[in-house]
């Protein structure tokens, strides 16, 4: 079932990376999806974690500078503050716009669920050096996220101001395009890019490293050879990609795939990982049914049309929280040994 979590995510940046090609080279979208899923699996097959690490750092830097270069000029370009404020309407200012607060938690929630929980971003902090690495990669994390997403943000309602009849969903897109001068677009485009890349290639890693470490070599064969995990894990990768590729097919919106995705992740995988960090009560049972009850209920739902418009990540999330926390109860409590590790502090800790 989490596998399913994961390649949702890289099938939303697959769509996406074939909306930037589409823009760049008018090819068909469907193409762009194609060439996107080609490069994304096979660069993460060569690179592996390391690399992959390395590059983020890179793409990391091409994004904000991307971002920051990208707004002056669009302002520019929109008359200004003022002329821009004069041309939108007034719920572009407001918090919630014209959304009510249930509707827009039903799109904040998927996104906040997702990062809370996002697998990539551990498994960088346990890769860290030291633990004041670690600290500090968690502090630069949420700092960048706050000010790369405000940018992004901003620069959608500049530039919607701009081309007032664009598809929301293509407005950045159009902006970078033809509302900023070509160096500077070929930037953004790069820092667009970047985004998808990085975000693509830790949903393929991990899923990947999971399943080759801890199913085939933990209960399979745990004697396999480093050569062979590294092998097996390529081929995980691949056949990752290409599930992710199958469902690229479901949805022909942007907005709706990412909104499947992140929900499909954030209540499914969010809920059991903080659980394991902040409840000694919870327990491998209420965990896996968590996991189970969360994505199913977000299948269903999406197949059923959301009913009473009631966004999926309401039943979806109740239905994880339940089971993580009632099966979790009426099962038996972790050994101590489990739990250790998490709660207990050393002795050096301690003085």
């Amino acid at each position: 079932m989490t596998v399913i979590a994961y390649t949702a995510i890289v099938s939303y940046q697959f769509r996406a990376g074939g909306m930037v090609l589409n823009l760049i080279t008018g090819i068909s979208v469907d193409q762009g999806i194609i060439i996107t899923a080609v490069f994304v699996i096979g660069y993460t097959v060569l690179a592996g974690l390391i690399s992959v690490a390395y590059t983020d750092v890179v793409n990391g830097i091409i994004m904000v500078i991307g971002l920051f270069i990208a707004l002056p000029f669009l302002l520019k370009n929109a008359g200004g503050w003022s002329e821009m404020v004069a041309r939108l309407p007034e719920t572009h200012f407001e918090p919630l716009g014209n959304m009510t607060v249930f509707e827009a938690l039903g799109y904040s929630l998927p996104t906040m669920l997702l990062l809370l929980g996002e697998s990539g971003m551990y498994q960088r902090f346990f890769s860290a050096k030291d633990e004041a690495t670690a600290r500090r990669s968690v502090i630069g994390w949420i700092a960048g996220t706050i000010v790369i997403e405000t940018l992004i943000v901003v620069i959608a309602i500049v530039g919607s101001s701009i081309f007032m009849d664009i598809d929301s969903e293509m407005v950045i897109l159009h902006s970078v395009k033809h509302g900023l001068p070509v160096a500077v677009g070929c930037i953004c485009l790069a820092a667009i890019v970047a985004v998808i890349v990085s975000t693509a290639d830790s949903f393929l890693l991990v899923p990947a490293t999971n399943i080759i470490r801890d199913i085939y070599q933990r209960f399979i064969n745990p004697n396999a050879s480093q050569k062979r995990i590294v092998l097996y894990s390529r081929i995980t990768v691949v056949l990752l990609g290409v599930f992710a590729f199958v469902q690229v097919r479901f949805f022909t919106r942007v907005l709706e795939m990412a909104l499947y995705a992140y929900t499909m992740y954030g209540v499914g995988i969010t809920p059991a990982v903080l659980a394991a960090f902040l409840w000694k009560r919870a327990n491998a049972y209420g965990g896996v049914s968590s996991i189970a009850a969360g994505m199913s209920m977000t299948i269903i739902w999406e197949i059923l049309g959301n009913p009473l418009n009631i966004p999926t990540i309401y039943p979806a999330l109740f239905s994880s929280l339940f089971c993580l926390v009632v099966i979790s109860l009426i099962k038996e409590r972790p050994p101590e040994e489990r739990l250790r590790p998490f709660y207990v502090k050393t002795s050096n800790e301690a003085l």
